[in-house]
């Protein structure tokens, strides 16, 4: 993904809008909390609202469609929203479009479309590069048209996102991991990476009723999503969100039957990855048992370091017989340095 300060979103959520059917996982209405979508009418006074929110430091902004299948939309409806959306681009208040689409809606013509309209970043929902897992999931698309929609994105040249899915239907985690490997070959500029919930009104959870379905504990999620991660990353694509956003809807049981849900999921996976780091940075410094250690990390990073109320520091030190463990926060520091002291 592109470096420097993150842009403003402005979220336009349309729930199973231009969805050719529904998948097994899925219901947006329980999971957004919006029941209908906004028409182009609607856009207007919602994008204002939205801008009325962007701080001093956030100047770029886009717009940003979500939660259904944005080049599935009937042409008319497709075109209403991108010139709607358009209009703040030529007034200057937002910079640039951005969406979410099925693989099979990214054809040559969709794109000529797009030509005319300021598209900078679309994100594909390519969930799995295992075909049995996708027709389990009902996806009704294949691993051969995620692999093809990447490319033709890439060759046009937009920025360009996929969206994982972990703990699907007939995925043991293995599945997970082959995707994120077989992704990282294709190089998107970023990616996504959640974990399968059962939501109310989802055909997933009759098949979790009835006993067809065993979600992922939370964590074999982490751990998965943690291979995930830094097999992305590890070829530079950058992995900007882990979960799902939390709400008041995931926080409801009634919403939420089962799943790895946590509200912050990707720093769980943080926190994991920064664990494994530090502790081969100790064995291979091999320190003495009963030692005082001091951990220097970057600001930012400092949190995810000590994990979920201190977890993190309390493995090291139990794994490693430790005395104590000091964090010395230095913004000199490279965001992925840790320094052993």
């Amino acid at each position: 993904m592109t470096t420097g300060q993150r842009p403003f979103i402005v979220p336009v959520f349309l729930p199973h809008a231009g969805c050719p059917h529904r998948c097994v996982f899925c219901d947006q209405d329980a999971i957004t909390g919006q029941k209908a979508s906004l028409t182009a009418d609607d856009l207007h006074d919602h994008v204002h609202r939205y801008l009325q929110y962007r701080g001093d430091n956030r100047g770029h902004a886009q717009i940003a469609f979500y939660g259904g299948n944005f080049l599935g939309l009937e042409r008319e409806s497709l075109t209403q929203m991108l010139h709607a959306a358009s209009a703040f681009v030529d007034q200057g208040l937002v910079q640039a479009i951005r969406f979410s689409t099925r693989p099979d809606t990214i054809t040559q013509k969709n794109l000529d479309l797009l030509k005319d309209y300021p598209v900078t970043t679309v994100e594909v929902g390519v969930q799995s590069m295992d075909d049995r897992v996708l027709e389990k999931a009902r996806r009704g698309h294949t691993a051969e048209q995620s692999t093809a929609a990447l490319l033709l994105l890439k060759q046009a040249g937009y920025e360009t996102g996929a969206q994982l899915m972990t703990g699907l239907p007939g995925d043991d985690g293995r599945v997970s991991i082959e995707t994120a490997k077989k992704v990282a070959v294709l190089k998107p500029d970023f990616a996504r990476i959640y974990p399968t919930l059962v939501i109310t009104g989802s055909p997933l959870a009759r098949h979790y009723r009835q006993g067809e379905y065993m979600p992922q504990t939370l964590d074999a999620a982490v751990a998965v999503a943690t291979t995930m991660c830094l097999t992305l990353e590890s070829q530079g694509i950058t992995v900007i969100r882990m979960g799902l956003q939390p709400s008041e809807e995931l926080a409801d049981s009634a919403t939420l039957l089962a799943g790895p849900y946590h509200p912050a999921f990707g720093h769980l996976v943080r926190s994991e990855i920064l664990f494994d780091r530090v502790s081969s940075l100790i064995a291979d410094r091999q320190i003495s048992p009963g030692a005082d250690l001091t951990l220097a990390i970057h600001p930012r990073q400092a949190s995810a370091l000590r994990g979920q109320k201190n977890a993190n520091l309390a493995r090291l030190k139990k794994r490693f017989d430790l005395k104590s463990i000091r964090i010395l926060e230095d913004p000199a520091l490279a965001e992925d340095q840790t320094i052993c002291q």
